[in-house]
């Protein structure tokens, strides 16, 4: 693979989003932080850099810098925002803090047609973009020259035509510059010189190879939830090693509605994987009686869903390899300079990890790709849509959508309150506009009058955001008649509910669920 762009990371929050931009645009690109470019940069031989933005400033000495070879290799680099500065200041231009500060909306003036904008922008056009600044660039180093201003930034975009240098103060990435894909398209095709051929289709076709020759003739686990990434991943090494492939279905009782059934059904039947499915329901719900903290919760399950996958694991005799669904999040996190979510939060979403005394090598085929890619490579490998496209759903289940005690009894009212709230999602052709929806068992009781009788039964909570990335979330605004429709579904045909709330709050990075 040739074609490759190269994201150094000074811990902007939307460093990702330039990775799927130029991914968009059919470019295989890598995000790397800072410190570490210089160890990688020789053997990933890029066509050009892309210098993200972050939240320090290139006035104080002590903050991040792109390595100064960067600059000798005669290769594209484009900066953004943090990005820019530090590339005009690294090449003898200077930084200054300035008074006019721009955060939000902006629009900047073309004063110079440019490489970058080519096709996109032209000289006296006045074009929205989004700032997120408080110092700017005072002046230009040898060779460059202002192509675009904005009120707070006199440098808004500047360019090096001839040693194809670029930087603009404003953030291309988000989709608050309307054009702003466009001119990274530019980047990565025009200027860089990349084909655009990066395709699903060929990432496949080399990670089946990959694979092959990572494995070998040897036995691979896979742990199979039946969410996305899981079910990708089994399919995608089913292509590759056949029946070398054994993948390992814990039931922990904390699934969604006939859930178990479809999995088995799918992968047992219609593929022919070699599927060992667990029915551990009674040891999780055992475990989990009398308990309430929600962090005791998660690390009770799991503990029990190592416990059991290794036992299943261990009756496939000689497996060298254990297939995990790591996503590209999943490793941008990890070495981030700046650290990513606490334990806690991660815990969240997963039941456990890999024991060291398995002894087994990973095998990670999806650690290059964002969830949307995910979705993209299963609709290639011929995965239904019911699978591809399913909302998202954590390792440890309705264990963290039961506030307070877990029963079986909440679970099968849960299980029934959530399949009517998103068949009638599916019915109002809502399901693919929505990123996750599902109701919430709460453990408040309310009296209440369902004909002549006096009830007192549970409180449903009904979620459902919108998200491009899984990180952050904003709620779904449902038409009241569609409220109002599933509220008496839910209140008729669920037998220990007799109330009915929407959550209509926004969401922070890792904190989509609801505990």
């Amino acid at each position: 693979m040739s074609d490759k762009i190269l994201i150094l990371d000074f811990g902007s929050q939307v460093t990702q989003l330039i990775a799927r931009r130029v991914r968009e645009a059919g470019v295989y690109c890598e995000i790397v932080p800072f410190n570490k470019a210089d160890e990688i940069i020789d053997d990933f031989k890029p066509a050009g850099v892309i210098l993200g933005g972050g939240p320090a400033s290139v006035t104080h000495h002590d903050t991040p810098r792109a390595p100064e070879r960067l600059f000798t290799m005669n290769i594209p680099v484009l900066g953004i925002c943090y990005g820019q500065q530090t590339m005009v200041a690294q090449l003898g231009g200077s930084v200054t803090a300035s008074d006019h500060q721009e955060f939000g909306r902006a629009f900047v003036d073309v004063k110079e047609d440019c490489a970058l904008f080519d096709g996109v922008w032209s000289t006296g056009d006045r074009e929205q973009v989004w700032m997120s600044h408080g110092d700017h660039v005072d002046r230009l180093p040898e060779g460059f020259k202002v192509v675009a201003t904005s009120e707070g930034a006199p440098f808004a975009a500047v360019a090096n035509e001839d040693r194809h240098y670029y930087g603009v103060q404003f953030h291309p990435e988000v989709v608050h510059t309307p054009h702003g894909a466009q001119l990274l398209k530019n980047f990565v095709q025009k200027i860089c010189g990349c084909k655009g051929d990066w395709t699903m289709a060929s990432f496949r076709d080399t990670k089946i190879q990959e694979i092959r020759e990572q494995v070998g003739d040897g036995k691979v686990i896979c742990g199979l939830s039946g969410g996305v990434d899981s079910s990708v991943v089994a399919v995608l090494l089913h292509e590759a090693i056949g029946d070398q492939l054994t993948c390992v279905f814990v039931d922990h009782g904390l699934l969604r509605m006939n859930e178990a059934e479809q999995v088995v059904s799918l992968f047992r039947e219609h593929y022919h994987i070699n599927l060992i499915h667990k029915d551990a329901s009674d040891l999780f719900l055992g475990a989990l009686e009398g308990v309430t903290d929600p962090e005791v919760k998660r690390k009770t399950i799991g503990k029990l869903f190592i416990d059991v996958f290794e036992e299943e694991a261990a009756k496939v005799g000689g497996a060298k390899f254990l297939a995990q669904g790591t996503l590209y999040p999943d490793v941008i996190e990890s070495v981030s300079f700046i650290g990513g979510p606490s334990v806690t939060i991660k815990s969240h979403h997963n039941v456990g990890g890999l024991p060291e005394r398995m002894d087994m090598a990973l095998v990670e085929p999806l650690r290059e790709l964002f969830k949307d890619e995910v979705r993209a490579l299963g609709r290639e490998l011929g995965l239904p849509e019911t699978f591809v496209g399913r909302h998202p759903f954590p390792g440890p289940g309705l264990a963290i959508r039961i506030p307070g005690e877990i029963t079986r009894e909440k679970c099968e009212i849960l299980r029934k309150a959530d399949a009517v709230y998103l068949e009638e999602i599916r019915n109002a052709g809502l399901y693919d506009t929505i990123w996750q929806a599902f109701a919430v068992l709460l453990p408040v009781k309310t009296v209440g009058v369902m004909g002549d009788a006096r009830t007192y039964d549970y409180v449903c909570a009904l979620r459902a955001v919108t998200s491009t990335d899984g990180m952050t979330a904003d709620y779904f605004p449902f038409p009241h008649d569609f409220l109002g429709r599933v509220s008496t579904r839910i209140i008729n045909e669920v037998r220990g509910v007799n109330r009915i709330v929407y959550d209509i709050t926004s969401k922070p990075p890792g904190t989509i669920e609801w505990e």
